[in-house]
């Protein structure tokens, strides 16, 4: 890796669900970071993605009648649609469905393979489809999944293995000689004690599902979803065979930010892969803890689930940033509550950061004629005020490295207590009635509005679009994010006579009253306490429901469970793929009067175009059609 690099990830999100608040922290977290290194001069590469492959998604698809590429290309949108209303300054998207990361994926495999530590054996124990692991019975006595609970599947196949045991010795070698390499402590800690309890070799195979990237001598196995996720942060720098010039000027990472539920997977399993592969192992591994509503855990069933692109449309991206890394030490967990997070925007924002930044242009405005004084001979609080403002610039650079965000929001949050305190000591409203104070006042306002330059400088790479707000109204050229901290980080290079531009307040207080609206609006929207999900009357007479006819059925050539199915709706007849072959043969599905989604986005499945959905009742095993009775014809309207 080059010296002036620095290379972050985030997590590849899961593809099955939708983002929530959990997923917009880690990447506000990630490019954070990312913003701050590039400030101070680092070549920064970012990347985030998505986790594309797996029985998970695969089952998910089938449950929602589509191909698991449509499912991935839908959901996908919205982590990149997400990321871009939050502001999110990545530099590259990996999913692993692209092929270079596939290439990759069976390049690095066949390494490993070739260094002999990968071998065919037969697996036999339970497996954890939600979280994509295996667990021993006596791991799981009750066979319920030790993380969430959830049954696990017993699995007997033929899989490949990695030597996963051979390399417990180094890896815990590495992790004692590199205090570092793991964060927080405690998870250090846990990793520790997990590693010292034994390694097994690791089933990293499947053959019972299709959806993943093929073991390339032999296609019938699957290769295990986290040997696959875990490469894409060497395929998306370019890795063949440990070449590629982005690959040799980024890698090793220099920290990947990830849930505490996926640390093992990051510091044991990711680890060992890249020691197989004579790579270089990652230089930090930090896992963050987890968000939790009013006491919570966050659960649809509960109701309680935090949209970010709610919050975002409501209260604005900067605010949202900002709440998620001040509210609560990075790596433990955290509770959201609109009370918490309306009253850090209004006290921290709104009042403290927002009122002062107005003031000190308000009095510049009004005393100079809105051109920036020169300043004149230093006092006793002059001196204070630079000494604070250099002082926080070494605070926040070794709280930064450390990644306690919420400590280096502090550190800026006292200097801005530090600029109302000596604008109180000065009180520049005094000087501007006295004629032999005017020089006086000028050095006060420069010194107040280069402190905000300062300020300015040091919230960018937490609120970067209302820095560059206040970038503008303070009259400075380019963008905050252009300068570079060894250099502007300086006191006195605010320009004299350049013209501030006061415009409307960056942060406005939110109304509590229209917040707590807005919170009881959310709840509706969102599900009810049988955790089912509520629409309206109006969005449920979008859904064109129409009887149909089943003309003619026959099976998906290479697919289980699929039916390809001409139905007559009255004014055509349409093609539709339904998963319900385990459950019907073809010959029992023609002529039933059945009920068609008629106005459902087409699909197309296995090469098929799906044009509709049938609707039926149960579950993937005992499938039973939704039927008419009654002399009714196809076409007529189902209410």
């Amino acid at each position: 890796m080059a010296v002036d690099s620095f290379y972050v990830t985030t997590p590849i999100y899961y593809v099955n669900d939708v983002p929530h608040i959990g997923h917009a922290y880690t990447t506000v977290a990630a490019d954070v970071i990312a913003r701050y290194k590039r400030v101070t001069g680092k070549k920064v590469y970012f990347l985030t993605g998505t986790d594309e492959h797996g029985q998970k998604v695969e089952r998910t698809a089938r449950e929602q009648g589509e191909d698991p590429q449509q499912l991935a290309d839908r959901v996908v949108e919205r982590f990149k649609e997400l990321w871009q209303k939050l502001n999110i300054s990545n530099d590259d998207f990996i999913r692993t469905t692209d092929p270079r990361h596939k290439k990759t994926v069976q390049t690095f495999f066949q390494k490993v393979f070739d260094n002999g530590d990968i071998y065919l054996g037969d697996y036999e124990g339970l497996y954890c489809v939600p979280c994509e692991t295996f667990w021993t019975e006596t791991q799981a006595p009750d066979r319920n999944c030790p993380d969430c609970e959830r049954p696990t599947e017993v699995v007997k196949e033929k899989s490949y293995f990695f030597r996963m045991s051979k390399y417990q010795d180094r890896l815990l070698k590495h992790i004692e000689e590199n205090p570092d390499f793991i964060n927080p402590v405690g998870r250090r800690n846990e990793i520790i004690s997990f590693v010292k309890s034994g390694l097994r070799d690791l089933s990293i195979s499947r053959t019972t599902f299709e959806w993943g990237i093929k073991v390339p001598a032999d296609p019938g196995h699957i290769i295990y979803v986290w040997f696959d996720a875990l490469v894409n942060y060497i395929s998306a720098l370019g890795y063949e065979n440990g070449e590629g010039e982005k690959f040799e000027g980024f890698w090793p990472a220099d920290v990947h930010l990830i849930g505490k539920d996926i640390l093992r997977f990051h510091a044991v399993y990711w680890p060992t892969f890249l020691m197989s592969a004579g790579l270089p192992v990652p230089k930090k591994i930090f896992g963050h803890g987890w968000w939790t509503v009013e006491g919570k855990k966050m659960s649809k069933s509960l109701a309680n689930v935090v949209e970010p692109n709610r919050l975002i449309d409501e209260y604005g991206v900067d605010p949202l940033r900002y709440f998620l890394l001040r509210e609560v030490p990075f790596g433990l967990d955290g509770d959201f509550s609109h009370q918490a997070f309306i009253h850090r925007v209004n006290s921290d924002l709104a009042n403290d950061l927002g009122n002062l930044f107005n003031r000190a242009l308000t009095m510049v405005d009004r005393y100079c004629d809105s051109e920036i004084p020169p300043p004149a001979a230093e006092e006793g609080p002059d001196q204070a005020l630079k000494e604070k403002a250099l002082q926080t610039f070494g605070e926040v650079d070794e709280l930064m490295e450390q990644l306690a965000f919420d400590r280096a929001l502090k550190s800026i949050w006292e200097l801005i207590g530090a600029v109302n305190k000596y604008i109180d000591e000065t009180s520049p409203w005094a000087l501007a009635k006295k004629e032999g104070d005017k020089e006086r006042l000028g050095t006060v306002l420069y010194n107040t509005a280069e402190a905000m330059r300062m300020v300015t400088l040091l919230v960018n790479p937490f609120i970067p679009q209302s820095a560059e707000k206040m970038w503008a109204q303070l009259g400075m050229e380019g963008k905050p994010d252009q300068q570079t901290l060894s250099e502007a980080g300086r006191w006195g290079l605010l320009p004299a006579g350049i013209r501030v531009n006061p415009g409307e307040q960056i942060f406005p207080r939110i109304d509590e009253n229209r917040a707590r609206e807005i919170s009881v609006k959310v709840e509706k929207e969102m599900v009810d306490t049988k955790g089912q999900e509520l629409i309206s009357f109006e969005e449920f007479q979008k859904m064109d429901l129409r009887v149909g006819i089943i003309k003619s059925a026959e099976k998906v050539e290479k697919a289980k469970k699929l039916l390809k199915l001409r139905v007559d709706i009255g004014t055509e007849e349409r093609t539709l793929v339904a998963g319900m072959a385990q459950c019907y043969e073809p010959e029992d599905m023609v002529n039933r009067k059945v009920v068609v989604v008629v106005n459902l986005e087409p699909a197309t499945i296995r090469g098929i175009e799906s044009q509709g959905m049938i609707l039926a009742a149960g579950d993937e095993d005992n499938i039973i059609l939704v039927t008419m009775a009654g002399d009714i014809e196809p076409g007529a309207k189902v209410r």
